[in-house]
């Protein structure tokens, strides 16, 4: 039986309305020995399933997630410790967004929790106005904790990733910064990294799946791939009080 776990952190462009179509693109179990997500994010594909290889990889650019994540991993109990203490509000917020001077490794995770639940849209910058309890609020720590134990999460550029890990038996799983909206995203993303990958792409032994956004310059850049279009529900955009579709794309170099 597969157990299904929900990411324990929201993030800008996180997959949990597209995860299944997106395993649904994913080569047959067993065929590959080693699954790696690039950018890792909220993890949301990850999370979808018991293992997904015998050899995983979560990697995301930004090191404050990162931090997040090996907490998380390696000491569950001690950073709920540390957001039981935090008593929420908007001081308390830019206080932890703006002042991790001294902090230690679980206290700066801890922090940097509390700056992505407490920011609209998990952009960290701005307070949401309601501010919530923090005790006990990552729920199925444990078992999240227990999902990374045998995860290896590194915290580096995209293409020394992808080098260090390809293999013939590699599936490589991409959520890059969308075409266009990269200034949404912490990290440095621009037309020119879109074409590096791109580049970095076209040279693996392994096999790839990766999201998109649907526009040109991206269908442009992967023509003679797989190229599967799909959509899902974008809450923050509401007409006539439903959510707007928002069209996406799903690349593969294999059929």
């Amino acid at each position: 039986m597969v157990t299904i776990l929900n990411s324990f952190i929201s993030w800008i462009g996180g997959k949990r309305l597209l995860r299944e179509r997106i395993l649904q693109q994913f080569p047959e179990a067993g065929t590959y020995d080693r699954y790696i997500e690039v950018f890792g994010g909220a993890g949301w594909v990850l999370f979808s399933r018991d293992r997904h290889a015998a050899m995983e990889v979560y990697n995301d650019i930004n090191g404050q997630l990162v931090n997040l994540f090996r907490i998380v991993k390696y000491h569950p109990e001690a950073l709920q410790k540390e957001l039981d203490w935090i008593l929420m509000s908007r001081e308390q917020f830019f206080d932890c967004r703006d002042d991790i001077r001294g902090t230690t490794d679980v206290q700066r995770a801890a922090r940097f929790y509390v700056v992505v639940r407490e920011s609209f849209g998990a952009d960290c910058r701005s307070f949401r106005i309601e501010p919530r309890d923090m005790q006990h609020l990552i729920e199925n720590l444990r078992m999240v904790s227990d999902r990374l134990r045998k995860v290896l999460i590194e915290n580096v550029d995209f293409e020394h990733l992808i080098k260090t890990y390809d293999r013939s038996t590699a599936l490589f799983y991409m959520d890059p910064p969308y075409y266009g909206a990269e200034d949404y995203y912490s990290t440095e993303f621009n037309a020119g990294s879109h074409r590096r990958l791109r580049e970095v792409l076209g040279r693996i032994q392994g096999r790839f799946v990766l999201s998109y956004n649907d526009c040109m310059e991206i269908r442009e850049l992967y023509d003679g791939y797989t190229i599967i279009g799909v959509d899902r529900r974008n809450n923050l955009k509401v007409k006539n009080g439903e959510p707007q579709r928002y069209k996406e794309l799903i690349i593969k170099n294999f059929s």
